[in-house]
């Protein structure tokens, strides 16, 4: 399963989607298929290349729509053991037997922390299984002298991330001649664009700089829990067992998990009309400049006692959030409220812990990723400096080291463990 490159295009070039395609393709230097959602790219591509029923190494601290998509696709998620600080999949804590048993491998580059793709790389090849790279949270990360989403089968990428689009996304491949293949496929799940889509689209962000200017999202998010429009009740949102269990019968089918797929987009699979498509080609041709911001909040953040930097990485990603570990995340969140900093992108408890073993496989070693997705505090880079100060005058103290698996009632590093 060699990566491939991308080849010359045809005659396509031309509308809008062909040339935020022909953009994406040049940073990666590989085919990509623009699609409305990274979670609809990411369910064709695996449509396209499991066999219903196979079993998928991914990690247990991401999006839970993203495990729901796994299931609509017909395959069984399995939980994979993680490195505590970045939350990256753990490779010689894999077992061989599960090795031996998986069709495909998912990465998630967490807040733009790489997976160890190269590594990853070598274990598909030598299985004959296909590596996918989702890539939502690192369009600007690199992994092994190549940016990540350059290494798999196939990587999606959102434009809801480092772009601010809040739509689109690209699936990216290494064979060239599947783009046509996948672009079909796409295309028959779309629905099609509407007008009053369009329209809401183009005034979000004026209503939500209202909001964030007169102070009102604690009281946005009380009117929509009053009017039963919110989703969620935590951090992850309702399983329903008994629903789920219905859907997976039907498996694979996107239809019978879409009120699991939809919840955060329900316009994910909605073609994109002209005002979408603009506004991304906007907000693309800015990306740089966004990511060079990043890189530098990143690099602040990284140096602050809250953080623990990932060795080895040639360099400072500029990554999406700046996982900074806390002995108490709430009153951190809450420390930077009072600066009008949100913390988002929080996947607490571990999939495998949200979902049980009727739907997933369960992690051999799940002490690490229960661990960071407890201390985990997603910081923007954009903000650091702010969050940094808010985060001095809150007095909020470090966490603990994760305790070693193999001695117990110790830490990994040698200090002691949180007791909070």
């Amino acid at each position: 399963m060699a990566i491939g490159e991308a080849g010359p295009r045809s005659a396509r070039s031309g509308s809008r989607p062909e040339r935020l395609e022909e953009t994406m393709r040049a940073r990666l230097g590989r085919e990509c298929v623009y699609v409305p959602s990274c979670r609809l790219g990411l369910y064709v591509a695996l449509r396209h290349w499991c066999p219903p029923g196979g079993r998928v190494l991914m990690s247990p601290v991401t999006d839970d729509v993203i495990f729901f998509v796994v299931l609509a696709a017909g395959l069984r998620p399995v939980q994979a053991p993680l490195n505590a600080f970045d939350a990256s999949i753990d490779v010689d804590a894999v077992p061989e037997e599960t090795w031996g048993s998986l069709a495909a491998v998912l990465t998630s580059n967490l807040y733009g922390n790489p997976d160890p793709a190269p590594r990853l790389r070598d274990r598909c090849d030598a299985l004959g299984i296909p590596l996918f790279e989702d890539a939502a949270h690192a369009i600007g990360s690199e992994v092994g002298g190549r940016p990540v989403g350059a290494w798999g089968e196939a990587s999606v990428f959102s434009l809801s991330k480092h772009v601010g689009a809040q739509a689109g996304g690209f699936l990216s491949v290494a064979d060239p001649e599947e783009g046509d293949a996948l672009r079909r496929a796409c295309d028959a799940l779309l629905d099609p664009c509407r007008t009053a889509s369009e329209l809401a689209y183009a005034v979000r962000p004026y209503a939500e700089a209202a909001v964030r200017g007169l102070g009102l999202r604690r009281a946005a998010w009380a009117a929509l829990g009053l009017l039963g429009l919110a989703e969620r009740d935590g951090i992850r949102m309702p399983l329903r067992p008994e629903e789920l269990a219905r859907a997976a019968g039907a498996a694979p089918d996107l239809a019978a998990h879409d009120p699991w797929v939809r919840v955060d987009m329900h316009t994910y699979c909605l073609r994109s009309g002209p005002v979408r498509l603009r506004r991304i080609r906007h907000r693309l041709g800015r990306l740089n400049d966004v990511l060079e911001a990043s890189r530098e909040g990143t690099g602040l953040l990284l140096s602050t006692r809250w953080a623990r930097p990932r060795a080895g990485d040639g360099g400072t990603q500029p990554l999406f959030r700046v996982p900074l570990f806390v002995a108490d995340r709430d009153a951190a969140i809450a420390a930077l409220a009072r600066r009008g900093i949100v913390v988002g992108y929080l996947y607490d408890p571990p999939l495998d812990d949200y979902a049980g073993q009727d739907f997933t496989d369960l992690s051999p070693a799940p002490g690490a990723a229960r661990w960071f997705a407890r201390h985990a505090l997603p910081v923007d880079p954009l903000r650091a400096r702010e969050a940094v100060e808010a985060l001095e005058r809150s007095g909020a103290r470090p966490a603990g080291p994760p305790a070693d698996p193999a001695r117990p009632g110790t830490a990994a590093d040698g200090l002691e463990p949180s007791r909070d």
